[in-house]
């Protein structure tokens, strides 16, 4: 299991762990939902939709990794590198760094 001593270290084998376009697709979906789900936490004061916003951010990943990727989240083993990782690689799809 690979060590990362900085998030910066970490990043770019995030971006190995997410070559398929497909996987990527399914993750910038599950984040926009995410977000969705959390402004309807939000404006509602309904915390119900913070549960049901995790399993859909973490469910679209996982489907990417698990039928496309054919590889593990690295969440199992880099569990706070890659959620960050999940919102730098949202954010640079959206600047056009990374192919959608």
């Amino acid at each position: 299991m690979a060590r990362f001593s900085s998030f910066r270290q970490f990043y770019p084998f995030y971006l190995q762990e997410h070559r398929n376009r497909t996987s990527r697709r399914l993750h910038f979906i599950g984040s926009c939902a995410v977000l969705l789900l959390v402004l309807a936490a939000i404006v509602q004061r309904n915390p119900v939709w913070l549960p049901v916003a995790l399993a859909c951010g973490y469910g679209c990943a996982w489907v990417g990794h698990f039928f496309f990727e054919k590889n593990r989240p690295a969440t199992f083993r880099h569990p706070f590198y890659s959620f960050a990782g999940d919102w730098v690689m949202f954010v640079d799809i959206l600047r056009g760094r990374i192919r959608f």
